[in-house]
């Protein structure tokens, strides 16, 4: 802690260091991710105590940490990486946090301004130029005196809806320079959507013989879980997950559950076509994977969406779309609601038990992973060719319970477990395929530094097992480069402090798992998965 921090504000010289620490203090941003570089040496020193700074050894681990970090506490977190290269590192999961619409300030070192003119060793041209379009806004602040309020009007964009990542570039010399205090602002972030269109919504709602909803990540991101849960059981009809749903959305064993709309077109057209309305809550309309005729736009239902994001809005194939935050546009239905007369249909979960069998299938792991894990688990995947046996046998019945990269991109999900692990405080269990866990592997490292109850589970085919599902979905032949042979999971996590278990039967991953819970330091558990198992659909 600088020598004159623990004066009051007016009775010390106060650097810019020290208003940003303040700042983010007021804005309950008391984490820091970051790898540090020369030209972050002036922020990190000296370190205030009451900050914890998270140290991750890749830049892509310590975006995905702060990104997962900032969707499990609903508040903006704060990332510093180094200057250009180091923030090229972390372009990779800042993608993915933009379609994560995770709230992040990201700031990078540039070189001192008296050698900018110069094209300095370390110096950034056009620095706020290199994040783009995958920000919501970027900055290099004119004066060293100005970054505090540019962090602050950083902060207010980052947390707008729809939420996003933003950028600041800051010469290392600003940090000790003087400046004055500047404070939080209040803001009212959720927008409400129109009355009327609410009430003709509702109004078509009570009309239909026939509806539908669809619940997507918005739903989880704005805390409007519940209200989703009552308005399905308000209308009591059928509810659908939207394809590539990265949040948890409804509780997967309720009555109304009806299942997961697949990302192929003809296959999503067929499941919604015998409705009258579709209604599409905090979802795009509808986020496809592979080409094909969505036949559902040209005859089937009339389509609602409602949605805070005005380019999913703009591109919508929705007949109807609402743009407003999900908690008021929820309140603001349920109120013009009558009491519903449809018939509401009964969904059992049937969860059909898998018998055991060598080598390990799918659907038998997920079995036996929900069975040790319990109802109140959090589950961070990251395992696209074993997603479909997830949706199967490990249902997630609570609010922020799941989360996946919106993206598609690999390498997000185990360092992202890490942040929701530090969010959460409780045990986190990070699914994830032996082609994704070698993107991030470093950030166990991390993990095992923070002491988190995390358990990392390796889906081990041996190989990228959605590469060889997309390809014969494709009717491809099979591409170089899908093998992965020769790799030791459990070797690399012990290396980083970790445990690291193997198993390669399936009689034995039950009790791996429950002795994996019960650890205080992070277990890596490698399933001997069948290579030949696994799709993405």
């Amino acid at each position: 802690m600088s020598s004159n921090t623990s004066l009051p504000l007016n009775k010390r010289t106060l650097t810019v260091r020290d208003a940003v620490f303040d700042l983010l203090r007021e804005l309950g941003m008391r984490t820091i991710f970051g790898n540090p570089g020369s030209t972050e040496l002036a922020f990190l020193t000296p370190w205030p105590a009451d900050l914890h700074y998270v140290l991750a050894l890749q830049e892509a681990s310590a975006v995905a940490m702060a990104d997962a970090y900032a969707q499990a506490t609903g508040n903006a977190a704060f990332v510093n990486l180094p200057s250009a290269a180091g923030l090229g590192n972390g372009l990779g999961t800042l993608y993915t946090a933009f379609r994560n619409q995770s709230p992040l300030i990201v700031t990078a070192g540039q070189q001192t301004r008296s050698l900018l003119l110069y094209d300095p060793y370390l110096g950034a041209e056009r620095a706020t130029e290199f994040p783009r379009p995958y920000v919501k806004w970027a900055c290099e602040p004119a004066r060293a005196e100005d970054v505090p309020a540019t962090i602050a009007q950083a902060y207010a964009i980052a947390m707008e809806r729809p939420r996003g990542p933003v950028f600041v570039s800051i010469p290392s010399d600003d940090w000790d320079k003087p400046t004055v205090p500047v404070h939080a602002r209040r803001h009212t972030w959720d927008v409400a959507p129109l009355q009327t269109s609410i009430a003709e919504l509702a109004d078509a709602l009570t009309v239909s013989k026939k509806p539908a909803l669809v619940v997507g990540s918005e739903v989880d991101r704005q805390d409007a879980y519940a209200l989703a849960v009552e308005l399905a059981e308000q209308l009591n009809i059928p509810v659908f997950e939207a394809p590539n749903s990265s949040r948890s959305r409804f509780p997967e064993d309720h009555r109304l559950f009806a299942g997961f709309l697949p990302a192929i077109p003809e296959h999503l057209s067929d499941a919604l076509q015998s409705f009258d309305l579709v209604l599409v809550i905090g979802a795009p309309v509808f986020s496809f994977h592979v080409p094909g005729k969505a036949a559902i736009f040209d005859s089937g239902p009339r389509i609602f969406q409602i949605t805070d994001n005005p380019l999913s809005a703009a591109r919508s194939q929705a007949t109807d779309t609402i743009v407003g935050s999900m908690v008021p546009a929820l309140n603001g239905l349920l109120q013009c609601l009558p009491k519903s007369s449809h018939k509401g249909p009964q969904i059992p979960r049937l969860i059909v038990p898998v018998e055991a069998r060598d080598p390990i299938q799918p659907d038998f792991a997920m079995q036996e992973i929900a069975r040790a894990v319990g109802r109140d688990i959090i589950v961070v995947e990251e395992a696209p060719s074993h997603r479909p046996s997830m949706q199967k046998h490990l249902p997630i019945l609570r609010p922020k319970g799941f989360y996946t990269m919106a993206s598609g991109g690999l390498g997000w999900g185990l360092p992202a477990a890490v942040g929701v692990a530090l969010a959460e405080k409780q045990p986190v269990i990070c699914l994830i395929g032996d082609g994704s866990a070698m993107y991030s592997i470093q950030a166990l490292w991390t993990a095992v530094q923070e002491k988190l109850p995390m358990v990392m589970i390796v889906l081990n085919n041996h190989g990228y097992g959605a590469m060889k599902s997309f390809s014969q979905l494709l009717g491809t032949s099979e591409p170089p480069g899908i093998r992965l042979p020769g790799i030791s999971y459990p070797d690399v996590a012990r290396g980083f402090g970790a445990v690291g278990v193997e198993v390669t039967r399936s009689s034995d991953i039950y009790q791996a798992l429950q002795r994996a819970i019960q650890r205080e330091v992070p277990t890596l558990i490698d399933i001997q998965m069948d290579p030949n198992a696994g799709d993405l659909y």
